[in-house]
């Protein structure tokens, strides 16, 4: 999901920072340390329970809506509250706010890891989500505010290829410890990590602050988008279990949407913003946005029902399924610098328009395998191709975003566009899986009419379609049947999941003729973004799409 590891322009929100006259190089090298190991917490986390995901709903019995929370609600408080968690530390102190996110999202992980219903792990999720958008934000800005704009490209660098290292290990680290441990020792891992940090950010790490930022923060631009997001992924979850002319997920609805306007007109008139509307006067800038909004919406949906349909429907093992992603990663991150230095000679457009083209061709060839197969014939093909798009996508949308604005605007702008992927990866995993549901409920029926199955059996399935690859036939059904009906479930699936990768390939495409239609960057051969340019990792878009 979008929110696995590195979102869009995390690497320009350090190089934004002001310069200053660096610390000692002892210093340096322990906030390093601290914030690639706190930044480790929430990726390996985030990827870990991707993978996670198909073994955790069958243990606690839950139903796709539910699995959905455990997902969602991290990534609702996350994007909402993450430029806020930002202010606080500028404000505050980033030490203090980033020591404070890490001890949060280590009490919330042993939660999570103890929670015995699914109501216990959501709301243990959440406050996770709270740690989160004041741990991340508070590791960028300490890179930036400890070494000079000379230094950063290295450390920058130095942060950027252990990212990499945690993001390609957590599926691959997460599907062992659900294979041969538990789902729970997923959370547990966190906590070792969190004591480390937490000792050497109090021994080793200096408080730091932005003299310039004000000291009002935007509580009520927090509070209206958190309501605002809160209340329309609520609407669209709880439509799968009351339908979508449900009056409470009419209302649910509505009242997203009045916050969300509510949200905008308090931006629009406020003094300190969360959110300055101006920015958005830049075409290239709303461009680049949009092109986010579809692209992470197209990536945060397809990652999600990928492990799904290995683990559940290819019957692979949760280690092989984890590891069925490292090849994309692999090419994205090779490829980083490569796709840097296609900005200097095409401009940003030309890769903007080719790379989303790509992705939406790797879309288009998930939708090939059905039921069985090599790996190697089946998904690897798409997984190249996606790797290969993003690899040429990422720097460009990074460089281009910072290039749409004035200079003492970047480090919002970075903000800005970062939230933007995650708001775009929570949103279209509750609205692809209306879609999915739908899909595989008419599939299903629609198979199941064609055999003659006693009542009191095709009620018990009926009951359970919630459960999609999950559903349990009754045990009174052996032999020919019970093949048939495992594969009925199954293609049912498969079915679904073509269509989500339909229409993440609309999605992609739409990215891309955004960019053909809105970007006008044509070349950056100085300054930050040519610095970000090069030091940025494209595993950003890899495996985004909802946890860290």
């Amino acid at each position: 999901m979008a929110n696995m590891i590195n979102q869009p322009c995390d690497e320009a929100v350090i190089h934004a920072a002001p310069d200053r006259r660096p610390h000692p190089p002892s210093v340096g090298r322990w906030v390093l340390v601290a914030t690639i190991l706190g930044s480790s917490m929430a990726m390996i986390d985030g990827t870990a329970v991707n993978v996670a995901l198909p073994v955790l709903e069958k243990s606690l019995n839950a139903t796709i809506a539910e699995t959905q929370w455990i997902v969602e609600i991290y990534a609702l408080f996350l994007a909402a509250l993450i430029l806020v968690g930002g202010s606080l530390g500028d404000v505050f102190g980033r030490k203090r706010f980033f020591a404070i996110g890490v001890a949060l999202f280590a009490l919330a992980s042993i939660c999570c890891g103890l929670s015995q219903t699914t109501s216990q792990l959501i709301i243990a999720r959440a406050i996770q989500g709270i740690g989160g958008a004041l741990l991340i934000p508070g590791s960028l800005s300490m890179i930036g505010s400890t070494f000079s704009k000379e230094q950063r490209g290295r450390a920058v660098g130095t942060w950027s290829g252990f990212t990499m290292i945690t993001g390609a290990a957590g599926p691959v680290l997460g599907g062992w410890i659900v294979e041969n441990i538990s789902w729970r020792g997923i959370f547990f891992l966190n906590v070792p990590l969190a004591i480390v940090v937490l000792l050497i950010i109090f021994w080793r790490v200096p408080e730091s602050r932005d003299e310039r930022a004000s000291h009002k923060i935007d509580w009520w631009g927090g509070a209206l988008i958190t309501l605002a997001l809160g209340s329309i992924v609520y609407g669209l979850i709880t439509s799968n279990v009351f339908g979508l002319g449900s009056s409470v997920v009419i209302m649910a609805l509505i009242l997203g949407v009045a916050a969300l306007l509510a949200f905008l007109l308090r931006e629009d008139r406020s003094q300190t913003p969360m959110v300055p509307l101006t920015l958005f006067r830049s075409r290239t800038f709303s461009g680049i946005n949009i092109l986010t909004l579809f692209l992470y919406s197209a990536v945060g949906g397809v990652l999600f029902f990928f492990p799904f349909n290995l683990i559940q429907v290819q019957g692979y093992a949760p280690v092989a399924a984890g590891a069925a992603l490292l090849p994309m990663i692999l090419i994205s991150f090779l490829l980083s610098r490569w796709s840097g230095g296609l900005i200097n000679r095409y401009g940003a457009k030309l890769p903007l328009v080719i790379g989303p083209l790509l992705v939406a061709t790797a879309f288009l060839l998930y939708t090939r395998p059905g039921i069985g197969g090599s790996y190697w014939l089946t998904f690897f093909p798409a997984i190249v191709v996606q790797g290969f798009g993003v690899a040429i996508t990422v720097a460009p949308l990074t460089t281009t975003a910072m290039s749409a604005v004035e200079s003492k605007h970047v480090g919002l702008a970075a903000g800005i566009s970062n939230t933007v992927s995650r708001t775009a990866a929570l949103l279209s995993v509750a609205v692809l899986n209306i879609v999915f549901l739908a899909t595989f409920t008419s599939t299903l029926d629609s198979q199941l009419a064609t055999l003659k199955l006693p009542p009191a059996i095709r009620q018990q399935i009926d009951a359970q379609q919630t459960k999609l690859a999950e559903i349990q036939i009754p045990a009174s059904v052996s032999g020919p049947l019970r093949s048939e009906l495992s594969g009925i479930i199954a293609s049912s699936f498969v079915t679904s999941f073509r269509v989500i990768m339909l229409i993440a390939f609309g999605l992609a495409l739409a990215s891309s003729l955004t960019a053909l239609i809105m970007i006008n960057v044509p070349r950056v051969e100085t300054g930050t973004s040519v610095e970000v340019r090069n030091s940025a990792t494209s595993a950003d878009l890899s495996v985004s799409g909802q946890g860290k």
